[in-house]
């Protein structure tokens, strides 16, 4: 590493440079962030466009003393590394020591721990109304941009904002993206005060009762910090409107900023077989051709649910983007869904937390016969803002809602076509992590909270949820190989409802069973197994993940922590007291 940044170890090193420095800094940053995304992967374009400004605010402020707060915070890199955590980005051997998020336990720059999006604002409002409390006077400044203003809990905390009556600056990055193309009325009128220089007659944030200031480019650190210079101090609230360039400085995100919104890491194998994510579409494409009331509907991530801007084209007004706006979304496909429409709404498990009163209000309690596919839940290497471990309790534990678990292919098919064209009940099928053929007809449309007995046998039954069959079944071959126990194996393929005549059949050959779920025990489909199971002499072991957040703790090692492998699970039940054995 040479130049300026192998230099700086605080912000304070920061301003000790010319107007000159800074731009020859902010090229060092891109160049190393295009080294180690494309080495390890993570986020690139949402970086690669916001250096200068992120130069700018720690040239201007004085950090940690005056409050920095990302919303969304997959915009943080250069942040990161102007504050002391540079060699995670430019030392091959330290890549990937910093989370890919903001993270108070890593800095004292870092303020909260921000993963999804529009609740900057609101985290900033608190900030200073808490200075206030306490009659100090930094400045709070909120980060917010790149699509996150579609987000409802955005406009919550600018209406907050305009009351607070003292310093607290918004700054907002406009790059006319999200993580794909921009939707929603709020960046129609963004373009407006671009096209304008920011002296549109009408202006949202000033009718709000806030301050506003433009910046053409975003991407001029000599502007930025004029721009950020005058606001610094501010008696009053204000919105500082910088219009950058998604993916500046690198050609491949520049000309397709959603691709390269988050890359894998050079590493990454693709996939040789279908994934679910290609079965979903062609699935999806059948259904719309056949009846133009299906509608695809996403909430402003298409990416994370292989919603390809090919298949969002082809499909025309049979596709929704609504925006970074999960709540609304859901009461979207309800409302539809209550007109005669039959919504499918694609959301990767971490995003729907977000939306969970609709859930049960719009969902649940208005039996609104719409499907929710959920991607990406269970457990993964990945930071604990993303977590996909707490579906199954939030969904499983609303009235209501039919929610289930295919673990094969054909399930999951049969599952999604019946979901789409019944119109009795919301649905939410959480798509399985890996392709499992087999299956055919197991599902019973008119039975859906039927389960299935994948292996009829006894003293030890196994009840798994998705592909967790697959640990159910290595389990059950190493039983049988070292005790000549052959075990029952049943897939759960309806986690919120219980197939309560098969747990019956179980106690009258079973000693034991054990449940394998991929995501928190607490409040999850094995704590209720043992609860019906309470007044009898069934003993019930559950296996999943404990109460608490994994942050970026590669897979084999929590499974170990769990002890979610057979070996461990075999270990276990030969511990119990049972009798003999081999019988």
């Amino acid at each position: 590493m040479h130049g300026h940044l192998e230099q700086i170890e605080s912000p304070m090193d920061v301003r000790r440079l010319g107007l000159d420095e800074l731009e020859e800094l902010a090229d060092e940053i891109r160049s190393a962030l295009v080294t180690c995304v494309g080495t390890i992967g993570g986020h690139l374009a949402s970086n690669l466009g916001f250096v200068e400004a992120t130069i700018a605010l720690h040239y201007v402020f004085n950090t940690p003393t005056d409050q920095l707060v990302f919303d969304v915070s997959h915009q943080c890199y250069a942040h990161k590394m102007l504050t002391g955590r540079a060699a995670s980005y430019t030392d091959p051997s330290q890549y990937g020591v910093c989370s890919g998020f903001t993270n108070p336990d890593e800095s004292e720059h870092d303020l909260f721990r921000a993963g999804h999006t529009s609740q900057g604002i609101s985290l900033a409002c608190g900030l200073a109304k808490a200075r206030d409390l306490l009659g100090k006077h930094n400045n709070v400044v909120a980060v917010i941009g790149d699509g996150s203003l579609s987000g409802g809990e955005a406009f919550e905390g600018l209406d907050n904002a305009a009351v607070v009556g003292t310093n607290l600056i918004v700054v907002l990055n406009d790059n006319e993206m999200s993580i794909a193309p921009n939707s929603g009325g709020i960046y129609e009128h963004l373009a407006e005060l671009r096209r304008t220089g920011g002296a549109a007659q009408e202006n949202l944030f000033r009718a709000m009762g806030l301050d506003y200031r433009y910046v053409e480019d975003g991407n001029d650190v000599r502007a930025l910090v004029r721009a950020f210079a005058q606001v610094k101090d501010i008696d009053h609230p204000v919105v500082v409107h910088i219009h950058t360039r998604k993916g500046k400085g690198c050609e491949r995100a520049e000309q397709n900023p959603e691709a390269t919104h988050f890359v894998a890491a050079a590493s990454a194998i693709a996939p040789t077989t279908q994934t679910y994510q290609e079965l979903t579409r062609a699935v999806l494409d059948n259904k719309m051709r056949r009846d133009p009331s299906v509608i695809v509907v996403n909430a402003g991530a298409p990416s994370g649910v292989g919603l390809t801007p090919e298949f969002r084209a082809a499909c025309g007004n049979q596709f929704f983007d609504t925006g970074i706006t999960e709540q609304h979304a859901v009461a979207f496909c309800a409302g539809m869904a209550k007109g005669g429409a039959k919504p499918v709404f694609m959301v990767m498990a971490t995003f729907a937390q977000r939306a969970f009163d609709q859930f049960i209000q719009e969902l649940g309690l208005n039996h609104s016969p719409v499907t929710v596919l959920v991607f990406g839940a269970g457990f993964y290497d990945i930071d604990a803002t993303h977590a996909g471990t707490f579906d199954i309790v939030m969904t499983g534990n609303v009235p209501g809602l039919t929610c289930l678990a295919p673990a094969t292919r054909e399930e999951y098919v049969d599952m999604l076509e019946w979901s789409i064209d019944q119109r009795e009940r919301p649905v939410v099928i959480r798509v399985p992590e890996r392709m499992i053929e087999g299956g055919a007809g197991v599902f019973d449309p008119d039975h859906p909270g039927r389960w299935h007995v994948a292996q009829a046998g006894s003293r030890i039954a196994f009840l798994s949820i998705g592909a967790t069959c697959e640990l159910a079944r290595s389990a059950s071959e190493l039983l049988s190989k070292k005790d000549g126990v052959h075990a029952t194996l049943v897939e759960a393929l309806n986690y919120s409802s219980f197939d309560e005549a098969l747990l019956d059949e179980l106690l009258e050959r079973h000693e034991v069973v054990v449940t394998l779920e991929p995501g928190i025990l607490c409040g999850g489909f094995g704590e209720k197994v043992a609860r019906y199971y309470g007044k009898t002499s069934m003993r019930v072991m559950c296996y999943g993940g404990k109460k608490e957040f994994l942050d970026r703790v590669p897979t084999e090692e929590f499974f170990k922590i769990y002890h979610f492998t057979d070996e461990d699970i075999v270990a276990d039940i030969e511990a119990l007291e049972l009798g003999t054995w081999h019988r």
